[in-house]
């Protein structure tokens, strides 16, 4: 049995669309989408309960007009052969048009052995095989290749969001076949939009996963989960298991609405696998629920099954500690 596990959810508030990433250097680093929407903040601490009380550093602030000047979404920060990169996704306006916002992909650049110090370049847009809605990259190694997982609109489908896959030239630059994993089909994934979005990737087990979130940022958002070998071919739409139904979602007893838009982190020893996502600790929302601020960071240990699957359980209560894994 591995170390006591201990954190308090919510473990930061107010802040959607969490990615915690544990460096070599024995830090969490942590980014999400702030109330705001208009800055990309990080923050460092050694301990998942120690995050809240990290202070941030803004790396990015929108542009005053342009294409990255409204709705900065999602940030993910990774390290990359050597480097730290921030992937995110912005937009040139709030207003929507038939319901869909026109953000596109963008990446950060940071040297720094530190990224909460440096300075951040604009290594510029991914550019993929339609200029439509697209957002949620995110980005994994397997077996030497780079890939890059993301979700976007495809003008001869309808809905918000399906999601893709890709092999990539460099951190910021898409190289090959881009390929379609995923599109909503359940009856859990078109409630008030057709969305697959928020992916991130877990290699375990001889198996990849891939967390994604579906249907509408109320209470009926909710975690799917796609599966492939580890040594099928990755961009070969067959390769992906799309499981039939949510496997995390809204759990009413233990106050838990809208829980997804996961990460994947682990604990200090390495050993324990941990999921990172928001959730609200209310259901009904006044207005769009987009702009009620309240998608709170949580994280929960993954327990796992014996076929080798995960188990995400339900949403525990706020305040509730983890308890230790077995």
């Amino acid at each position: 049995m591995t170390d006591s596990i201990t954190f308090t959810n919510p473990i930061l508030e107010q802040r959607a669309d969490p990615w915690v990433y544990r460096h070599t250097d024995g830090y969490y680093y942590f980014s999400a989408s702030v109330p705001a929407f208009d800055r990309i903040e990080i923050r460092r601490a050694q301990t998942l309960e120690e995050l809240r009380n990290a202070d941030p550093v803004t790396a990015w602030h929108k542009h005053d007009t342009g294409p990255m000047s409204a709705n900065i979404w999602a940030p993910e920060i990774h390290f990359i052969d050597g480097k730290w990169y921030i992937y995110y996704a912005a937009a040139h306006t709030s207003e929507t048009n038939e319901g869909l916002f026109d953000h596109r992909m963008y990446v950060l650049e940071n040297d720094s052995a530190n990224p909460l110090e440096g300075e951040w370049v604009e290594k510029g847009q991914i550019h993929t095989s339609w200029e439509t809605f697209a957002l949620d990259a995110t980005t994994f190694e397997h077996k030497g290749i780079r890939y890059l997982v993301w979700a976007q609109k495809n003008p001869d489908i309808v809905g918000n969001s399906n999601l893709y896959i890709s092999e990539m030239e460099n951190p910021w630059t898409l190289r090959g076949e881009q390929v379609m994993i995923a599109t909503p089909e359940y009856d859990w994934e078109i409630i008030g939009f057709k969305v697959n979005e928020g992916a991130a990737v877990l290699h375990r087990n001889g198996r990849i996963f891939i967390g994604y979130s579906a249907s509408a940022t109320d209470y009926n958002y909710c975690m799917g989960l796609l599966t492939a070998d580890e040594d099928a071919d990755l961009l070969d739409p067959a390769s992906w298991v799309k499981s039939p139904k949510p496997v995390f979602q809204t759990c009413e007893a233990n106050g838990q609405y809208g829980p997804g838009h996961n990460s994947f982190t682990v604990s200090s020893d390495g050993k324990t696998d941990i999921l990172i996502y928001h959730a609200r600790n209310y259901k009904d929302i006044e207005g769009d629920p987009l702009y009620d601020p309240n998608r709170h960071a949580r994280a929960q240990v993954i327990r796992w099954n014996e076929d080798g699957t995960p188990d995400f359980g339900v949403p525990v209560p706020d305040g509730k500690a983890a308890a230790e894994a077995k």
